[in-house]
């Protein structure tokens, strides 16, 4: 032999298995039994807990191991498994990045160059992003912060309905900074907006159809008009009708 020690099993860092036991790999004597439907049927032998998932065709899912005794239910394991990756797969397309938009501003803005760069602002946070406003200072302006802090108090005022002071303006060297955050998620600010175009899309639908009837109507009663008026014409002579 070259002396060398066997491993030592009791150490941890061996691999752990995340899967559920299910049917004969239930080893326990009795388990806490839970139907199909969540109703609760009470501590039975694992031998009769494993015959009623045989008779109803179902699996027998050890759902708490830790519990004393073991918790089990009565599933489709695999149907289980299926759903569980849909739900953790639509999590995953859920989950977003969080982007920060950034807008900047000068401390001396004049009024309609604020209402566009707000505008902006309001279209970053309607889309459930953040953004980070700059207030930029040249020259003299860097001894008036008092400038800068005023308009962004402004603006955080302006869109309090879609977002809120999530870092309060802070000096940075010739910038004043301030992040606003929105009040909705991005995933609850997406299906908001693509509600929002779909009610457009609805009405301009039901506008287009509004305006095809009414040239369809006035196609139709066309030429009823002009016979009218073709009928009048030749009647110029009052003799005639006499």
């Amino acid at each position: 032999m070259d002396g060398a020690r066997p491993p030592d099993r009791s150490q941890p860092g061996g691999h752990i298995s995340t899967e559920l036991r299910i049917n004969d790999r239930i080893r326990v004597s009795e388990v806490r039994l839970v139907g199909p439907s969540g109703e609760t049927v009470g501590i039975v032998p694992t031998a009769d807990a494993l015959r009623l998932a045989q008779e109803a065709d179902l699996d027998l899912v050890e759902i708490a191991p830790m519990a004393r005794p073991p918790v089990c239910k009565l599933m489709d394991y695999g149907k289980f498994k299926y759903e569980n990756a849909q739900k953790a797969r639509e999590a995953r397309r859920n989950q977003t990045n969080v982007i920060i938009k950034e807008m900047k501003l000068r401390p001396k803005i004049d009024a309609h160059d604020y209402e566009t760069k707000k505008g902006h602002v309001v279209r970053f946070l309607r889309a459930g992003d953040k953004v980070k406003i700059t207030i930029m200072f040249r020259g003299r302006e860097q001894h008036r912060p008092e400038l800068g802090f005023r308009l962004l108090q402004r603006l955080a005022e302006d869109v309090t309905e879609l977002g809120f002071v999530e870092s309060s303006p802070k000096q940075d060297g010739r910038n004043m900074i301030m992040v606003l955050g929105p009040h909705k998620k991005k995933a609850e600010a997406k299906v908001d907006m693509q509600a929002q175009k779909d009610n457009k899309a609805a009405e301009r639908a039901a506008l287009e159809a509004g305006e095809r009837a009414e040239r369809d109507a006035a196609h139709a009663a066309g030429p009823v008009a002009k016979k009218k008026e073709r009928g009048r014409s030749e009647n110029l002579d009052p003799e005639i009708e006499a």
